[in-house]
C-alpha cells in the first residue's frame, strides 16, 4: 500500500508541483520543490509540516516549477538540507543557473515574511504589515545546496540513502527514465515491494532540435519493459486543453519565417521562456537558422540582426551545455563528437554547439544597449511569465513601437488572486484580440491595449523595521537549534557558552600567533575584538530565547522556560523531542590547571562597549569600528586598497579591467560561443559602461517596495507552441499501453485534469481507476487494496518446510481459518509478510517457539478482554480432524509449485561448465550441445519450455544407438532448471 497527496499545484491555477509519497514501513518521497512567480512562502507550510519525516527527495525538471523553492526550503526550514537528493546532471547543473538568474533578477524571490508571523508581543499585526522580505540564499548558498545533490544517470537502479531519521528503506529502487521536455527530465520509476510506481510529470514523448524524446517507448509501440503495469502512474495534466499546437517542423517553421518578417522591417523580437531549460531549445533553433539564412536568399534579411540570450547566468548555461553533450539528441550528440573529432585532413565539419549566432547578455547595461540602437535583433529573455528577468525590461522598451512583436511560447497562468500578472495579461490580449494571420500563425496587434504593469524594488531597512527584521531572524535562529538539536543556543549563563568562548578565544590566539611579523597592538585588538562578537551574540541569543514561546521551545522548555515548567508531554514525539534536553558540561580542568576566562579581566568601560545596545562610535575603543588602513599599521597602502568596494577600485583605476578576477572566464565563455569572431559589425560592449556591481550580497535586510502604473502595448503579440509537452492525444495513445493499475492525475488546472480524465477513461482496461485528488487530499494507491492479516497456530508454524528462493523463505501450507477469541493482535505470528529472512535457522526457530510455549498462559488470559474478541485477528491452523483434512485436499488439491526466476544466461554458465556446449540461437532462446532446446514462452509468464531438437531421442535424451554424443543432454539440463528453482509443496 501506498498513499498519495500533492501539496502544490494540483487542480488549481499555480503551475508549481510537490507531491508525496508514503510507502509501507514510514517510507515518505518528496517529488519535486516547485513554486510560483508569486513566491508566496505561506504556500509552503504544508511542505514544511513534512520535513521532519521525509526520507529522500527527486527532482524532475530544471524549472521554476519543479525546483524553484529548494533553495528557499534549504535556507529557510529546517532540516531540510540534511535529507539526501536525487536528480540528473543537467537537473543540478541547469537548477544552478536558474536559481542563481532568479534570485538575482527579483526582489520578490526572497518572499515577504508574513505579518503574522513577524509580530511579537510589542508589535500587532497591524504595525508589523511592511513587506519585509526574508535573507535570499546567495549564489555560494544555491552552489552549496545543489552540491548536495546526488546525481544519477538513465535507466541505472540505485537504491538510495534515507535521512538520518527516516526508517529503513527495504530495498527501495529508483530509476531515472528521459522525460524529454527539458535536458535531463527525468520520469521516475520507485520499486518498494510489490509496489511499482511511475511518476511522470510535464513529460514529451516526441524528440525535439536538441532535445530527445520521453523513453517510454522502446522502439516501435511497446512500452519499455521496467515501466509497464505499474501500480500506479502519476501524470500531469499541464497543457492538454492546447488548440494551437503543431507538428515539430511546422512549428519551427513558423518560427523563422515570423522572425524574419519582423526583422525585415527593421522591428525587434522580444521571445520570452525558461531560463535554462526550454531556452536551450530556441537558442539552438534560432543558431541554426542564422546559419542556414546567411548562405541562403535570405541573407541580407540575417546579416544586420542579431541573437541575444539575455539572463544573469546565460554565460554559464552555455558553458554547461558543452560539458553534458551525452544528453542531448542523439543526431546532435553524433554531429558534435565528429566535429570535434575530425582530423586536419578533413574539411571543415558542421558542429552543433558552435553558437556563434547567439550572444549572452549578463548585465542590465548591455540589454540597454541593444535595445537602444536602431537595428534589428531577436531577444531571448527569462522568464515566460513577464515577472523577473530581462524579459520585463525588454516589453517596457519595444513596447511603443508598432513593428516590434511578442512571441508567447506557452500559456501563463494567473500569478495571484489579487493580479494576473503581466505574462497573463499580454495571453489574454492576445486571444481576445483580431485575427490577424502572419506566416500561418494568429498575430494580434496591440492598438494601445493598457496593462497594469507592477514594478518591484528593495530598500534598506531602519528604525522599528529594522528592529522587527531582527527580532524574527533571531526567533528563527533559534527556532532552527532546537529542531536541529544544536547545543550552541543555550542559555549564556551556563558553563557551556563558558568554554565555547575559551575555544574561540585560543582558536583566535593560535592563529595570531602564527603570523610572525604582525605586531603586538594588532594582536591584542584582534583578540579583544573576537572576544566582542562572541559576547555581543551571545547577548542577542538570549534576548531571542526570552522572545520564543513555549510551544516553539519544545522539549527545551524544561531548562529554558521563564516559568516553572517541570513536565512535557513526549507521547507521539519523535526524534530528540521524546529526551530530556541533558547538555554535557565540558570539563573545566586539564592536566595543565584551570582554564582561564578572558572576559573577568575586562576593564569597565570595554564591558560597557560589549553588553550595552549600541557600541560607541570611538574608533580607539577596544571593540569599536575601525578602518582597515588604521589596523594595518604601515601598511595602509595596499590595504585601504583592498578594503574599498568593487565599484571604487574600478573608478580609481581599473577602468580598463573587470572586476572579480572574470577576464579568463569571459574570455573562454567567448571562444566556446564564436563572440570573438566580429563581422559586419558585430556588438562590442564597453566594460567601462556595462560594469555593475554584484547582484548578491546586497547591504543588510531590506523590503520590497511596490508601485504600480499602466503600460500602452503598440506592439505585435503572436503565440507559437515551445512548451515540449504531451498534447491530448500522445495522452490517449501512451497511456492506455502502459497499463497501470490506477492513473493518478497532478499538477493541472481545474479543467485540464478533468478533460484528461473524461478522455483516458473510454481506452483504459477495465478495473482502471483514475484519480484527481486535490491540493492536501490523500489517496490511497496502492496495489495491495484486499490484503488482510491473520496469524498463525503454533503447531502449523511446527510443520512448514521452507524453500529458499534468492534469499527468501517460501511455503505452501493448507489449513483451517477460524477466531481464536482467546488471544489478541499483539501475541499473534503475523502473517501478512509471506517471506521470512534467510539467517532465520531451524535452531534459532526451535528456540523461539519453546519461549513462545513457556510462556503463562494466565499472561494471555489477563490481557483479553470481553470486547477483544471483534479485535482478535483470524488464525489459520491445522485441519482438526483426518476427514476434514482430506475434504480439504479433495475439493482444491495442492500439487508441487515451482517458484522463481531462471535466467538463461546463468544456465548457459552452468551447462558449460560441466562440459556442455551451450549457445543462444534467437531472443529468449538456447541450443545446448545441438539437441536440446531451452525457450522462454512469452506472456512474460516466465514460463520455461525444453524441447528435443533431434528426433528419435529417448525421454533421457539417449539416441536408439545408445551413443555417448549427446546421452543425458536432456535430463542435464532438466536437472539444471530445475536447481535454478524452488520446489514447494504443500502441508
Amino acid at each position: 500500500m501506498f498513499n498519495f497527496t500533492p501539496l502544490l499545484g494540483a487542480r488549481t491555477e499555480s503551475a508549481a508541483s510537490q507531491s508525496l509519497l508514503e510507502l509501507d514501513g514510514g517510507i515518505k518521497i518528496l517529488v519535486d520543490v516547485g513554486w510560483d512567480e508569486a513566491f508566496n512562502a505561506q504556500r509552503l507550510d504544508a511542505l514544511s509540516e513534512h520535513v521532519s519525516t521525509l526520507s529522500l527527495i527527486l527532482l524532475t525538471h530544471p524549472t521554476v516549477e519543479h525546483i524553484g523553492a529548494y533553495a528557499h526550503c534549504c535556507k529557510h526550514i529546517p532540516l531540510f538540507a540534511k535529507i539526501p537528493v536525487y536528480a540528473t546532471t543537467p537537473v543540478i547543473n541547469l537548477g544552478v543557473t536558474l536559481l542563481t538568474d532568479l534570485y538575482a533578477s527579483a526582489p520578490l524571490a526572497a518572499s515577504v515574511i508574513p505579518s503574522s508571523t513577524i509580530a511579537t508581543n510589542n508589535a500587532s499585526p497591524a504595525d508589523a504589515s511592511t513587506n519585509l522580505l526574508l535573507e535570499p540564499p546567495t549564489a555560494d548558498d544555491i552552489a552549496t545546496y545543489f552540491h548536495l545533490i546526488n546525481p544519477l544517470k538513465y535507466s541505472q537502479p540505485h537504491q538510495p540513502t534515507a535521512s538520518s531519521w527516516s526508517p529503513p528503506l527495504n530495498s527501495l529502487t529508483i530509476t531515472a527514465y528521459g522525460a524529454g521536455h527539458t535536458l535531463g527530465g527525468t520520469i521516475w520509476h520507485i520499486q518498494h515491494g510489490m509496489e511499482s510506481i511511475v511518476y511522470a510529470a510535464d513529460w514529451n514523448q516526441g524528440r525535439e532540435n536538441l532535445l530527445p524524446g520521453a523513453a517510454f517507448l522502446s522502439g516501435g509501440q511497446e512500452i519499455l519493459e521496467p515501466l509497464q503495469r505499474p501500480t500506479a502512474l502519476i501524470c500531469s495534466a499541464n497543457g492538454v486543453e492546447r488548440n494551437e499546437t503543431l507538428a515539430r517542423k511546422d512549428r519551427d517553421a513558423a518560427l523563422i519565417s515570423l522572425v524574419r518578417e519582423t526583422i525585415a522591417q527593421g522591428g525587434k523580437v522580444l521571445i520570452p521562456t525558461d531560463s535554462s531549460a526550454r531556452m536551450l531549445e530556441i537558442a539552438f533553433l534560432l543558431n541554426e537558422a542564422w546559419r542556414d539564412g546567411l548562405g541562403g536568399p535570405h541573407a541580407d534579411t540575417y546579416r544586420p540582426a542579431r541573437v541575444y540570450m539575455a539572463s544573469k547566468t546565460a554565460k554559464t548555461t552555455v558553458r554547461y551545455l558543452q560539458s553534458m553533450l551525452e544528453w542531448v539528441e542523439e543526431s546532435v550528440r553524433a554531429e558534435a563528437e565528429a566535429a570535434m573529432t575530425k582530423s586536419k585532413g578533413q574539411g571543415a565539419l558542421r558542429d552543433p554547439m558552435d553558437w556563434r549566432h547567439v550572444r549572452a547578455l549578463e548585465r542590465k547595461g548591455q540589454v540597454d544597449q541593444v535595445l537602444g540602437r536602431d537595428k534589428p535583433c531577436v531577444l531571448l529573455t527569462s522568464d515566460k511569465s513577464l515577472e523577473w528577468g530581462f524579459a520585463r525590461q525588454g516589453l517596457k522598451a519595444m513596447a511603443g513601437e508598432s513593428r516590434n512583436m511578442v512571441v508567447l511560447t506557452e500559456e501563463v497562468r494567473t500569478i495571484d488572486p489579487r493580479r494576473k500578472g503581466v505574462g497573463r495579461q499580454l495571453w489574454e490580449a492576445w486571444r481576445g484580440g483580431q485575427s490577424g494571420k502572419a506566416s500561418g500563425v494568429k498575430v494580434v496587434d496591440g492598438n494601445g491595449v493598457p496593462i497594469e504593469w507592477a514594478e518591484n524594488s528593495t530598500t534598506a531597512l531602519a528604525g522599528d523595521e529594522l528592529a522587527l527584521w531582527e527580532t524574527y531572524q533571531a526567533r528563527q535562529r533559534q527556532l532552527h537549534s532546537t529542531l536541529q538539536g544544536d547545543n550552541t543556543m543555550i542559555d549564556p549563563t551556563s558553563g557551556d557558552l563558558a568554554d565555547k568562548q575559551a575555544a574561540g578565544e585560543d582558536e583566535a590566539a593560535d592563529a595570531s600567533s602564527d603570523s610572525e611579523d604582525e605586531d603586538e597592538d594588532t594582536e591584542h585588538q584582534g583578540r579583544a575584538l573576537n572576544l566582542s562578537a562572541q559576547l555581543t551574540q551571545s547577548h542577542k541569543r538570549q534576548k531571542a530565547a526570552e522572545a520564543l514561546t513555549e510551544g516553539e521551545l519544545g522539549v527545551n522548555v524544561l531548562l529554558r522556560s521563564q516559568n516553572a515548567v517541570h513536565d512535557y508531554e513526549v507521547r507521539g514525539k519523535k526524534g530528540r523531542e521524546k529526551m530530556f534536553p541533558f547538555v554535557a558540561k565540558k570539563s573545566r580542568e586539564d592536566i595543565f590547571g584551570i582554564v582561564i576566562r578572558a572576559e573577568d579581566f575586562l576593564r569597565a568601560e570595554e564591558k560597557d562597549d560589549v553588553m550595552g545596545e549600541d557600541l560607541k562610535d570611538d574608533r580607539s575603543t577596544v571593540g569599536g569600528k575601525r578602518k582597515w588602513s588604521e589596523a594595518a599599521g604601515g601598511r595602509g597602502g595596499k590595504g585601504a586598497q583592498q578594503g574599498k568596494s568593487k565599484r571604487a577600485r574600478v573608478e580609481d583605476g581599473g577602468r580598463g579591467k573587470k572586476g572579480g578576477g572574470h577576464d579568463d572566464i569571459d574570455a573562454a565563455i567567448a571562444r566556446a560561443t564564436g563572440e570573438g569572431d566580429k563581422e559586419d559589425g558585430e556588438d562590442d560592449f564597453d566594460s567601462e559602461s556595462d560594469y555593475e556591481p554584484e547582484d548578491f550580497g546586497a547591504a543588510g535586510p531590506q523590503k520590497v517596495v511596490s508601485t504600480t502604473q499602466e503600460l500602452q502595448l503598440h506592439l505585435r503579440i503572436a503565440h507559437i507552441d515551445f512548451a515540449g509537452l504531451c498534447g491530448m492525444r500522445a495522452l490517449q495513445m501512451i497511456v492506455p499501453l502502459v497499463r497501470p493499475k490506477k492513473v493518478i492525475l497532478t499538477s493541472g488546472s481545474e479543467s485540464e485534469v478533468q478533460a484528461l480524465a473524461e478522455a483516458l477513461r473510454p481506452g483504459m482496461a477495465d478495473g482502471t481507476e483514475i484519480l484527481t485528488p486535490k491540493d492536501g487530499e490523500i489517496v490511497e494507491a496502492g496495489g495491495d487494496s484486499n490484503a488482510w492479516s491473520l496469524k498463525l497456530s503454533r503447531q502449523l508454524v511446527k510443520r512448514l518446510t521452507w524453500q529458499n528462493v534468492k534469499g527468501l523463505g517460501v511455503v505452501a501450507l493448507t489449513g483451517r481459518l477460524g477466531v481464536d477469541p482467546t488471544t489478541t493482535q499483539s501475541s499473534a505470528v503475523d502473517v501478512k509478510a509471506e517471506t521470512k529472512e534467510e539467517d532465520d535457522t531451524p535452531k534459532k526457530k526451535k528456540a523461539r517457539l519453546v519461549k513462545e510455549e513457556a510462556e503463562p498462559e494466565q499472561a494471555t488470559k489477563s490481557s483479553a478482554k470481553p470486547d477483544d474478541a471483534h479485535t482478535a485477528l483470524p488464525i489459520l491452523d491445522l485441519p482438526s480432524s483426518s476427514s476434514a483434512l482430506a475434504s480439504i485436499q479433495h475439493t482444491q488439491p495442492t500439487r508441487p509449485v515451482h517458484v522463481g526466476d531462471l535466467r538463461l544466461a546463468s544456465l548457459r554458465e552452468l551447462l558449460t561448465s560441466s562440459g556442455h556446449t551451450a549457445v543462444f540461437a534467437g531472443e529468449g532462446t538456447l541450443l545446448v550441445n545441438n539437441v536440446v532446446i531451452v525457450r522462454k514462452a512469452g506472456g512474460g509468464n516466465g514460463r520455461i519450455e525444453i524441447e528435443c531438437a533431434v528426433r528419435g531421442l529417448d525421454v533421457a535424451g539417449r539416441s536408439p544407438g545408445g551413443g555417448m554424443g549427446d546421452g543425458g543432454t536432456f535430463g542435464a539440463v532438466k536437472r539444471a532448471v530445475y536447481g535454478g528453482l524452488a520446489v514447494v509443496a504443500g502441508v
